[in-house]
C-alpha cells in the first residue's frame, strides 16, 4: 500500500509540474509560475483523494533526495559560462550584498511595523535564504526553527511568482541580472525558476543562493539583535 501510494504521489508530482510547464508558457501569469501552479495542483489532489501529508512523506523524502545531485548538476552551466560570471563579478557581489541587507532589513522593519513578537522578527529576518541554512541562524539569534522555515518556504513561492513578472514589468532582462536576483531573494526554489529561463541565469542564481547564505549567516547574527 506504501509503495502504491509513494508511486501515485511521485506521479501527480511530476505530472503537475509538466502540466504547468504547459499552461505557464500558453497563458504566463504569477499564477501560473510552475512553483505555484504545481502546488495548488497537488494540494487539490491529495485534499480530494483523503491522502494526508504523512502520506506523501516517503516521496517527498525521495524527491528531495533528488535535489543533491540536481544542485550539483548546476556546476556544469556555471563552469560553461564562468568567463561571463567572472567578467561581472564585481557588480554582481555587490548586488548579492545589497540585496542580502534589504531584505532582512526590510522584514526587520516591516515586523517592527507590524508590532510582532521578537521571536517573529528574528524569524522572518532570514527568510530568503535556503532552509537549512535559516534554521540555524535562526536558532542563534532567537528565532523559531519551524517559524523560519514556513517563511522561508512562502518567500520561494512568493518570488518565483512575483519576481519575474516584476522584472520583465521593469525590463530587467539581463540573464545575469534576473538569475542574480532570483537567486539571492528566493533561495533553492528561485534558482529552479531562473534555471526554467535559461543556462545563464540558473548558474548566477546558484552562485547567488549560495553567497547569500553565508552573507546572511555572518550579518544577521550581527544586525538582527539591534532590532530586538
Amino acid at each position: 500500500m506504501i509503495v502504491l501510494v509513494t508511486l501515485l504521489s511521485i506521479s501527480i508530482t511530476v505530472a503537475a509540474y509538466l502540466l504547468s510547464k504547459v499552461v505557464g508558457k500558453r497563458y504566463p501569469s504569477p499564477f501560473t509560475t510552475p512553483v505555484f501552479f504545481s502546488t495548488a495542483i497537488i494540494m487539490t489532489i491529495l485534499v480530494t483523494f483523503g491522502l494526508t501529508f504523512e502520506d506523501y512523506t516517503v516521496a517527498k523524502d525521495i524527491m528531495t533526495f533528488l535535489l543533491g545531485p540536481a544542485t550539483v548538476a548546476l556546476a556544469v552551466p556555471l563552469y560553461k559560462n564562468r568567463m561571463i560570471i567572472k567578467k561581472h563579478s564585481g557588480p554582481a557581489l555587490v548586488g548579492i550584498i545589497l540585496g542580502t541587507m534589504s531584505t532582512i532589513v526590510g522584514a526587520v522593519l516591516l515586523a517592527k511595523l507590524l508590532t510582532l513578537s521578537n521571536e517573529i522578527l528574528a524569524s522572518v529576518s532570514v527568510k530568503s535564504v535556503t532552509v537549512p541554512v535559516a534554521v540555524e541562524i535562526a536558532s542563534i539569534i532567537g528565532g523559531d526553527p519551524a517559524l523560519t522555515a514556513a517563511f522561508v518556504v512562502a518567500t520561494g513561492i512568493l518570488g518565483t511568482m512575483i519576481g519575474p513578472w516584476l522584472m520583465n514589468l521593469t525590463n530587467i532582462n539581463h540573464p545575469l541580472s534576473r538569475g542574480l536576483a532570483l537567486g539571492t531573494i528566493s533561495h533553492g526554489q528561485g534558482t529552479a525558476q531562473a534555471a526554467t529561463e535559461g543556462e545563464l541565469q540558473g548558474a548566477v542564481a546558484g552562485v547567488a543562493m549560495g553567497l547569500a547564505a553565508i552573507f546572511t549567516a555572518i550579518v544577521a547574527p550581527l544586525v538582527v539583535p539591534f532590532f530586538i
